[in-house]
């Protein structure tokens, strides 16, 4: 792109842009089509995204428009076009931001197309496997109708039935007329069987063809039955749904459910649609789709098994249900065409899911292995990495290599296997089963709030001065200046007039989750008009991280948040937020059995957000944790990540590992995982029997080594922003049964996650301060979700932008209320100081900064204290905190030790 188009690509781009002026047949500008957001994975918003990809294509090939420009600079330029303002823009600027919001138009409807035909391919599965429910439930009827129906098929072939009778009839009839042939030659002359026959040829003749009919009729009684019973095609379907039962086969009623998305899937799959590549050598899905695509207007139940080439179709990438449904034995060289086409839709579907197969032009769904930085420039910047995360010393980085690699990962499992086998026979709240293996910890009782910090607590609610949500928000907004960070995203729009007030009214309003129209009606002088332009124009995803990271800059220079931890550990969850299903990203989560997405929270162990996602049901919400690590731009930059269950996998552990952070989640199903072996010959005295079979569940060390360049290009690649964490473990799932770089992530995922694990078996205090991590970040949970009280908690639009934007002025909100009370708590324990109190710190750590009670959320919303500039605070508290952080340093010393 250069900046902008170039002079003879502007008559493209400049149809784009005629295209945008352009009005839709419900009044609204195409320029809005460009911008719409995919809907829910329905029929109809499936196949209507398909013709909005025809219509995005016809515009141009925005690729060749957008050659050689930056990747954040087209982000910037199509986040900036906005259709109200493109006047004010020169016109080579303006035809410069519609072709980039085309450009991302078209990635973006790929990545939406992609998703959504898994999602409707997941959808359809579900429903194949609730039918076999069903079968299962109405298997007894079915059954018995089939019993009845074979028998009344016996009875009609059986002794005495009609079948029976009319073969004996027939047999009689021919036995009549062989003996009155008997005896004659085959080739004996016409005169002669005349003789033979007295004259009477054609009455025998006669007969035999009697006896034809006869037999033929007592098959016809047969068939007959059936036919009663619902035809031939009806039995095999019952029998089909039978065996679907007996062999949990939910694969032969899937096609069943596909119904009318095979034509919008076999369009889609078109290349002139969706063009899918493989992203390894291996591509035997997209040739088996190439040979259902070749078939398509077929409507047999058969189709050829060989391809164009007279090659037979490999399908060993299908499971052994899918090929027992595919092939039909009987029909050597063919495969049942409706079972078929299923198998090649759920396989592309899986391959898009695990990365194995990518979409040309698209942006989530493009080939992430193209975005990994090169070794040679990786090379560069190795030894300076490796420092900076903790994997190397200084002295060491110069010989850091797959061997070194290799060598430091065992060394870390074999200390920790040892110091945990040492420790063993002292460490009274661990049991493991010699038999089993299985390994039991002792509940832990905790003592209690101490009676010193019980009456702290009680003296500080009590203290609490009266606050409204609003007066919070433009205090620290004179004080922190996080306002500052908005405004308009180009030169050409003039200022607010009083952008702290309007700015503050706002974040108050999208903070509580009040709409717009609805907060106009309690807060005197602003239109619903005004806050919603306002919010829309002048805050960004990007501002708001801004001015999240500028609360969290200032709750850390305080020295009471030296009571509640150091910032180098950080707690990550999710919690449930209702929206409308009207978009691609809401489905219903599995987690908490309800539509909705999920706000994920990084929290500080000094109880402060420090970063805020917004997340699909559908992800697994361990692949957001790291993204959150490296998007927090502000002054506490942890190094310690607590998560719950949903936030581990091998894939996360090591990629945790290679960028330097301790991911140290709290586990409640560790009691099914397996522990890894060094080696096959390594044993152990006490702890032997976790790790199962001796030679069993080993490291594949040999498979890191050889892997070592590319883990070090993936993780050095993460670092620079070239690709996406979050995009990157999308990909590495467990499915893919084709992508080395999984392979050799799950390796280094099983050292540190075993590691990790025999830490947190040995490690009392370690235990404890996981749980205390995890408990703090479910509480921020709660506390955002009362600070966001407006529209009974449901994220009202459908924008998935706009819902990431909803919950960024929620973590904005509740950190000013945090800090505050920070502030508050600080100015009482001041006052109890110079009352002749003794603080303990101890008993300090133990307030938690979440206080509601003083806080008034409702009545009319009062804006008087906009205009009162407070007094500065002072960041000092006169208490020691160093036996606190004396304290964390010898449990950390034991942890690591363990």
């Amino acid at each position: 792109m250069r900046g902008y188009p170039r002079p003879h690509e502007r008559c493209s781009a400049g149809g784009a842009h005629a295209a945008a002026e352009q009005r839709d047949s419900d009044g609204t500008t195409l320029f809005n089509r460009l911008k719409k957001p995919a809907k829910g994975p329905t029929w109809s918003h499936f196949k209507n995204l398909t013709k909005r990809l025809e219509w995005l294509d016809e515009l141009g090939d925005t690729d060749v428009w957008m050659d050689g420009g930056a990747a954040g600079k087209i982000t910037d330029f199509a986040g900036e076009a906005d259709a109200s303002e493109l006047r004010d823009f020169v016109p080579v600027k303006r035809i410069a931001l519609v072709a980039a919001l085309t450009h991302k138009a078209r990635m973006r409807v790929r990545d939406d197309l992609a998703t959504m035909f898994c999602k409707r391919v997941a959808t359809k599965i579900k429903k194949a496997k609730a039918e076999l429910e069903e079968i299962r439930l109405a298997e007894r009827e079915i059954v018995e109708a089939l019993i009845g129906n074979y028998r009344t098929v016996l009875k009609h072939i059986d002794e005495g039935g009609p079948a029976q009778e009319a073969l004996a009839k027939a047999a009689a009839m021919t036995a009549e007329a062989r003996q009155a042939l008997e005896g004659l030659d085959e080739e004996a002359s016409v005169d002669e069987v005349a003789t033979r026959l007295e004259g009477r040829v054609s009455p025998a003749v006669l007969a035999l063809v009697k006896t034809q009919v006869v037999q033929a009729g007592g098959f016809g009684v047969v068939t007959r039955a059936v036919e009663g019973f619902g035809g031939f095609a009806k039995q095999y379907e019952q029998i089909e749904k039978v065996s679907a039962h007996h062999g949990n086969f939910w694969e032969v009623l899937l096609y069943g459910q596909i119904g009318r998305d095979r034509a919008v899937m076999f369009d889609l799959a078109d290349n002139d649609k969706l063009k899918f590549t493989a992203t390894s050598e291996e591509s035997r899905v997209l040739d088996a789709l190439a040979h259902a695509q070749r078939h398509q207007a077929a409507r047999g139940e058969y189709i050829t098994a060989f391809n164009a080439e007279g090659k037979e179709v490999d399908i060993s990438f299908a499971t052994q249900n899918w090929r027992k449904a595919v092939v039909d034995k009987p029909r050597t060289g063919q495969f049942v065409r409706k079972h078929f086409e299923a198998m090649v839709f759920t396989a592309l579907a899986e391959e898009l899911r695990t990365g194995d197969v990518a979409v040309v032009g698209s942006e989530e769904d493009a080939d992430w292995s193209e975005q990994l930085l090169a070794w040679e420039v990786v090379q560069e910047t190795l030894g300076s990495y490796l420092v900076e995360v903790g994997l190397a010393e200084a002295g060491e980085s110069a010989e850091f290599d797959a061997t070194f690699f290799r060598r430091q990962l065992e060394d870390k499992l074999r200390g920790a296997a040892a110091a945990a086998d040492a420790g063993y026979p002292e460490n009274d709240g661990l049991v493991i089963d010699l038999e089993t293996g299985i390994p039991s910890l002792k509940a832990f009782r905790a003592d209690g709030q101490r009676p010193s910090a019980k009456r702290l607590e009680q003296e500080i609610k009590a203290r609490m001065p009266e606050r409204s949500l609003m007066g919070i928000v433009a205090r620290t907004a004179y004080w922190v200046e996080w306002w500052r960070r908005f405004g308009p995203p180009s030169g050409n729009e003039p200022k607010l007039t009083d952008p702290l007030g309007r700015y503050v009214i706002v974040t108050f309003v999208k903070g509580t989750n009040m709409g717009p129209y609805e907060a106009a009606r309690h807060i005197p002088g602003v239109s619903g008009h005004e806050l919603s332009y306002v919010a829309n124009k002048h805050f960004s995803i990007v501002l708001l991280n801004e001015a999240i990271s500028d609360l969290v800059n200032a709750h850390a220079r305080l020295d009471i948040s030296q009571a509640w931890g150091d910032g180098t550990a950080v707690a990550a969850d999710g919690t449930h937020m209702d929206t409308y299903l009207d978009n691609l990203l809401s489905e219903r989560s599995v987690r908490y059995g309800k539509p909705g997405g999920i706000a994920c929270h990084h929290v500080s162990d000094t109880y402060i957000a420090l970063f805020t996602h917004f997340i699909p049901c559908g992800v697994w919400e361990a692949v957001y944790i790291i993204e959150g690590l490296l998007k927090n731009t502000s002054e506490v930059q942890p190094t310690t990540v607590h998560a719950d269950t949903q936030g581990q996998s091998f894939p996360v552990f090591a990629l945790s590992h290679l960028l330097g952070f301790d991911l140290m989640p709290r586990i409640r199903n560790w009691k099914a995982l397996t522990f890894y072996r060094p080696s096959k010959q390594t044993e152990y005295v006490h702890i032997d029997a976790l790790f199962g079979e001796p030679g069993k569940n080993v490291i594949d060390f040999d498979l890191i080594e050889s892997r070592f360049r590319h883990l070090m290009r993936v993780a050095v690649s993460v670092r620079e922003g070239t690709i996406s964490s979050s995009t990157l473990l999308k990909r590495l799932r467990s499915g893919s049964r084709k992508n080395a770089t999984y392979a050799a992530f799950r390796e280094v995922g099983r050292v540190i996650r075993t590691v990790q694990l025999l830490r947190y078996l040995s490690d009392a205090p370690l235990r404890r301060r996981v749980t205390a991590a995890t408990n703090k970040v479910e509480s921020f949970n709660r506390f955002s979700q009362w600070i966001g009280f407006g529209n009974r908690g449901v994220i009202a639009d459908n924008d998935p932008v706009e819902q990431e934007k909803a919950m960024k002025f929620n973590a904005l909100l509740t950190n000013m209320v945090i800090f505050h009370n920070a502030l508050d708590i600080a100015e009482i324990i001041r006052q109890l100081l110079e009352e002749g109190w003794e603080i303990d710190p101890e008993d300090l750590a133990h307030i938690s900064p979440y206080l509601t009670e003083h806080v008034n959320r409702f009545g009319e919303y009062s804006t008087h204290e906009l205009g009162v500039q407070p007094e500065a605070y002072d960041p000092k508290l006169d208490v020691d905190f160093t036996p606190l952080r004396e304290q964390s340093l010898i449990a950390a010393g034991l942890g690591q030790a363990a």
